[in-house]
């Protein structure tokens, strides 16, 4: 087994003992059985580079990463709570185009997700180019640096660490 795939078995299965939270020998042993299997037979298909499976500072900046994008879904989540309960629901929705300066697929993946899972801004699509086009729920600029600036800058500084 190449080092890549048994970092990705030795991932996955941490995400196993995450998820279901129990160290019961039988889910245990399901976890192994899954994690391998996956990490044997579909490896190379889920690793842009597998080289970089070994820098350890990737994992460093994804855990500094963490408790930041939490921070800024936190602080979504208060504003759509204003402007939902507000009673002039001050919104202006639209979609804006942002640029990333991320190159790797993962990275740009990673990036659209997280800007959909803070509330009030939804990726709709990623072109080849490096733009994402998203759905704001309060659109302050349409300019292309400025949402940029807005939107992506706070995650894409953390992201380019891990990804790129």
């Amino acid at each position: 087994m190449k080092m890549s795939k048994f970092v990705l078995f030795v991932i996955l299965f941490l995400l196993w003992l995450l998820l279901t939270w129990t160290f019961n020998y039988q889910d245990m042993t399901v976890g192994l059985i899954l994690s391998l299997a996956i990490a044997v037979f579909m490896g190379d298909i889920f690793t842009e580079h597998p080289e970089k499976f070994g820098k350890i500072t990737r994992y460093l900046w994804m855990i500094y990463y963490v408790p930041v994008f939490f921070w800024y879904v936190i602080v979504a989540n208060l504003d759509v709570a204003y402007r939902v309960l507000h009673p002039k629901m001050p919104i202006k929705p639209g979609i804006v185009k942002v640029k990333t300066n991320l190159k790797s697929d993962a990275g740009r993946t990673f990036l659209a997700n997280s800007i959909t899972l803070t509330p009030g801004t939804l990726s709709v699509d990623i072109t080849d180019d490096g733009y994402l086009y998203i759905h704001w729920i309060n659109v302050k600029t349409v300019d292309v640096e400025e949402a940029s600036k807005e939107i992506v800058v706070k995650f894409e500084y953390f992201l380019k660490h891990i990804y790129e």
